[in-house]
């Protein structure tokens, strides 16, 4: 049925309407036409970089640069000074107070100490004896072999003048204080615990390992010993 009737509109010149369509639709023209795609977007303005120039400086770049080396000097200055004060201040407070600063050194006048005799004074919270030794006593003390000594020492390394022996008053056992004038050797005793030293100091019997210690000091031209 169709068929005939495709026919029959061939014969008499009249196309249906959907033929006709298609017939349109397959023309160049129109096929390239329908091919093209154009951007929706096209003909919009590009993106505008901002304007800084009201922001930047009027003046020339050599101003600006000696400004900020102004800066940075002050501000170095004002560091350095800030770290001496701390250090200066830790220091002060870190440093012997003034009576620790006096019993640093203490003087002894030699002409009231006469000779044979002891006298006992006080440094840095420990004993200081002094004696003030006679010719016999001297002459003791370099008799002493000093090989058979536990802490071999010779008598002239201990004085800086022969009749003055300057010792702190500390056993060298237990840090305990010694007798004068006492023990088995004409020297010093430590009751504690037994050890004897002689007249220049040397442990000679008993526990103490060493001699008693000398301290440091020096004679002045008036008379004077002045320890530490």
């Amino acid at each position: 049925m169709s068929r005939a009737l495709a026919r029959s509109a061939a014969s008499s010149g009249r196309l249906p309407a959907t033929t006709a369509v298609r017939a349109v639709s397959t023309t160049p023209a129109l096929r390239e036409s329908s091919s093209t795609y154009e951007s929706p977007f096209k003909g919009q303005p590009k993106n505008k970089v901002p304007d800084f120039s009201k922001y930047m400086a009027k003046r020339p770049p050599s101003s600006n640069a000696l400004f900020s080396y102004f800066m940075v000097g002050t501000l170095g200055a004002i560091s350095a000074a800030g770290a001496k004060s701390t250090i200066q201040e830790f220091l002060v407070n870190m440093s012997a107070s003034a009576d620790v600063l006096a019993m640093a050194k203490v003087e002894v006048d030699l002409n009231a100490i006469p000779e044979g005799k002891n006298v006992i004074i006080k440094w840095r919270g420990k004993p200081v004896f002094i004696r003030h030794r006679t010719p016999a006593e001297i002459e003791e003390a370099n008799s002493v072999n000093v090989a058979s000594l536990r802490d071999p020492q010779a008598d002239a390394d201990r004085v800086k003048k022969p009749e003055w022996l300057v010792m702190l008053g500390v056993c060298t056992h237990l840090g305990c204080v010694p007798i004068g004038e006492a023990g088995d050797f004409g020297g010093w005793f430590c009751p504690c615990h037994g050890s004897h030293y002689d007249i220049s100091g040397r442990i000679r019997k008993g526990p103490a390992p060493l001699n008693l210690e000398v301290p440091t000091y020096d004679f002045t031209d008036d008379g004077k010993l002045v320890v530490g």
